[in-house]
């Protein structure tokens, strides 16, 4: 097959989602009074009303329609006032009752949209930018200095309950094909889970996947879920086509079903955009169906046809009445909103003079933009000044460290605002090199120790007396006579090795900028 970047020549690609996430910051189920708990004993967590049992009625959780109005208003969704649920029929065996509790043609939250800023190589997925300047609109996108910016629209965000677990037993890898036998799980049958769909706006396996960490981002800024992929409280659904470049015509779509990582992803869309257009290239025909993404084999595979919505039959359901929410209920949820990752980076830049680029890679990592602003509070009146060396620290090196040693997040690090503080203004003193402020760094995350007391313990502190290193560069100078004039004749590359004369005469705590500056002016 063709690779990606042959195949999009000719092929424009069309991508929608359906993002699953489970509401696991609430404590009980959507309809009943049963406790939600990862990794439970299994079917311990069930009642009536969940096991769809004759005379139970279900009751709507509250604060699970706080949850989805808050998701709604962090996604710039309209938030309608009146919806309803309906029942969506279907025969598999991880829903006790042979149906799932869902919203109809009108959800909780319509018509929102997010941005994605799309840079480095998964920039180069989207054809056409080449040669395109920043500023410029280009293919409906707006380029940036890094890549570009694209809009993706957002359908509905809508309430369900979740399905229970499903366990295969006897065969390879736990699925269904080649099992002797399943069982099933219904801890997790009813739990709030909201169900968001994309406009089909999406034209690179990449931007897919960005959207999908960008609304997990959201989802975790306010409290509603814990988005873990690994544990399925994140769940999503890639519908793709393809379609000759001009054309305007949808092409037959195929679904991956229930992709479990972001990579997982970005590689079962790759995949499936170029089955597509071998298949068409060959004179086939794509069938609309559901496939799975097989990672280890790196290949999707066909797993039944895909249902419609008339399959489901859907009605509304008799046993809930259709919800009515008042503005002031509107209202006081959007005053528990907080502060979103793509507002707080473009606040890193418009208050400190981060970067964009810089700015985003603080609102990824875990826990790094609150540390970010407890260091700027802690900076006060210095904070423009130290805001890009505490910066460059997070990003390169507290991210080296926690990756080397697969801390989560912050949790693992030993370290407060005032030590990044004090870190950061020694090495923008010159009392300490970027290397040095890396190694003492380390000591501080793993110890929780002062900063300064490090430094002195090790010898570390940089000497920056002008007066002293211009007593070492003429000592220096002047036993090389003859590299000095050869210097002069053009050999500059000579520079380096004053340098380290000069270092090893001060016991490398001379100052490297400084060294640099007085040799300048004595050679020149």
């Amino acid at each position: 097959m063709k690779t990606l970047e042959e195949v999009l020549v000719d092929w424009e690609a069309v991508i929608g989602l359906e993002v699953h996430a489970e509401l696991t910051t609430l404590s009980t189920k959507m309809f009943c009074g049963c406790r939600i708990e990862f990794g439970a004993e299994p079917n311990v967590h069930t009642c009536p009303v969940c096991l769809g049992l004759p005379g139970a009625l279900p009751v709507p959780n509250r604060d699970a329609i706080e949850s989805i109005v808050l998701a709604g208003l962090a996604t710039n969704c309209d938030i309608e006032k009146r919806s309803m649920f309906y029942r969506k029929n279907y025969m598999y065996p991880d829903m006790a009752k042979n149906y799932q509790i869902t919203q109809g043609p009108v959800a909780f939250c319509m018509r929102g949209w997010l941005d994605l800023d799309v840079e480095g190589p998964g920039a180069k997925e989207r054809f056409g930018l080449t040669g395109a300047k920043p500023g410029q609109t280009c293919d409906g996108v707006s380029v940036t200095e890094e890549g570009y910016r694209t809009r993706v629209g957002i359908t509905r965000i809508h309430m369900e309950e979740d399905a229970g677990k499903m366990v295969h037993l006897g065969g390879e890898g736990g699925r269904i094909a080649g099992a002797t036998r399943s069982l099933v799980d219904y801890n997790r049958a009813g739990t709030p889970l909201i169900e968001l769909v994309t406009e089909p706006d999406l034209r690179t396996p990449e931007e897919a996947r960005l959207f999908m960490q960008e609304l997990a981002r959201v989802y975790r800024a306010i409290g509603i879920s814990d988005c873990s992929m690994e544990e399925g409280s994140l769940r999503c659904d890639g519908n793709v086509s393809i379609r000759r470049r001009g054309d305007v015509t949808l092409g037959t779509k195929t679904e991956l079903k229930n992709v479990n990582s972001f990579k997982s992803l970005h590689d079962g869309l790759t995949y499936e955009i170029r089955r597509q257009a071998h298949v068409l290239e060959g004179g086939g025909s794509v069938v609309q169906e559901t496939r799975h993404w097989d990672p280890a084999a790196k290949w999707t595979v066909a797993m039944r046809a895909k249902e419609t919505a008339d399959d489901y039959r859907l009605f509304p359901d008799p046993d809930l009445a259709p919800f009515d929410l008042s503005d002031e209920f509107i209202e006081s949820v959007r005053s528990r909103l907080p502060e979103l990752p793509g507002r707080k980076a473009q606040r890193f830049v418009d208050s400190y003079g981060l970067l964009a680029r810089d700015a985003r890679q603080l609102v990824e990592a875990d826990g790094f933009a609150d540390l970010f602003d407890g260091c700027m509070a802690v900076a006060g009146p210095r904070a423009a000044q130290l805001a890009k060396p505490v910066a460059n620290l997070l990003i390169n090196d507290v991210a080296a460290y926690l990756n080397e040693r697969g801390a989560d997040g912050m949790a693992d690090a030993s370290i407060r605002p005032a030590h990044l503080v004090e870190l950061a203004s020694a090495a923008l003193a010159g009392e300490i090199s970027s290397r040095q402020a890396r190694e003492v760094l380390w000591v501080v995350l793993a110890e929780g120790r002062d900063p300064a007391g490090v430094i002195e313990e090790r010898g570390l502190r940089q000497i920056s007396d002008v007066g002293a290193i211009e007593a070492v560069v003429d000592a220096v100078l002047a036993e090389n006579p003859g590299k000095v004039e050869a210097y002069r004749a053009g050999k500059t590359g000579l520079a380096g090795f004053f340098v380290g004369q000069c270092m090893k005469r001060m016991a490398g705590k001379g100052n490297p900028r400084v060294i640099n500056e007085v040799l300048g002016s004595r050679l020149a």
